[in-house]
């Protein structure tokens, strides 16, 4: 039985993660966010999917690295061992080009994206110590392999992920912890409102006449990743919906 810690597992990927994995009963699961009351409805869920899966949820705000530190070194003593973590936390904000972008904006990705990332991390491997079945899976996106018009920071943030998978793979690699990354494309979740700060039309609109991935193609990828044998790891994987060649090029209408 395995622990994986899931961060931000109240919606979209982190949450169909949550339910994938609960699904395959042989893992216990650490879920945090910000929102606790949505981690208690994911938690529901879990229960009905299978009411004998261990679950404990806490809330958390990544960017925040004192409680970061707090919260982790305060779990109960039967949840401070991780076998998993998946670096799911992340969000883009507005879409402008370089010279109108809002500086909250900017501020808000690099603490999410990048320094969230970096807190958590630190703070769980230490917990890790002793797993037979370590793994780091970090969520980046098509935004780190390539830029496109407008999305200058979230594209530096995702990139930044990119080179911290590959230097997490170098220092972790005398501990025996795996670390791969999950490179999605569109991905229909909260994603596009969150970006549009709210705005539910222009954010419908992104995947307007196209069938993009959703939170359970990445989860079931995520399940795969988590299935291989101790000496396999896949350490950087591109996940693109048909429709979509890269960052910018779409087949919309299909």
């Amino acid at each position: 039985m395995r622990t994986v810690l899931i961060t931000g597992a109240s919606s979209g990927i982190g949450e169909a993660c949550a339910l994938q994995l609960a699904e395959e009963q042989n893992f216990r699961l650490l879920l945090c966010a910000r929102r606790i009351e949505k981690l208690e409805e994911l938690t529901n869920k879990i229960k009905t999917l299978n009411p004998n899966c261990e679950v404990h949820t806490f809330k958390l705000d990544v960017r925040n690295a004192e409680e970061v530190e707090t919260t982790l070194g305060n779990l109960p003593a039967e949840w401070r061992k991780v076998d998993v973590l998946i670096n799911n936390a992340g969000l883009s904000q507005g879409l402008d080009p370089i010279q109108d972008g809002d500086i909250g904006d900017w501020d808000r990705m690099i603490d999410t994206n990048v320094k969230g990332l970096l807190y958590v991390t630190k703070y769980v491997v230490p917990m890790m110590e002793g797993s037979e079945q370590a793994h780091i899976i970090n969520l980046g996106s098509i935004a780190g392999k390539e830029v496109y018009p407008n999305g200058n920071v979230y594209c530096a943030t995702k990139h930044a992920v990119d080179a911290l998978n590959k230097a997490m793979r170098i220092d972790l690699l005398s501990k025996g912890i795996k670390v791969t990354a999950i490179n999605p494309g569109m991905v229909e979740t909260e994603f596009s409102e969150v970006r549009f700060h709210g705005d539910k039309e222009r954010a419908k609109a992104v995947y307007h006449g196209l069938t993009p991935l959703n939170g359970q193609d990445i989860a079931e990828i995520v399940s795969f990743v988590l299935s291989r044998p101790k000496h396999v790891n896949i350490n950087d994987l591109l996940v693109m919906p048909t429709v979509q060649a890269n960052g910018t090029i779409i087949n919309r209408n299909n």
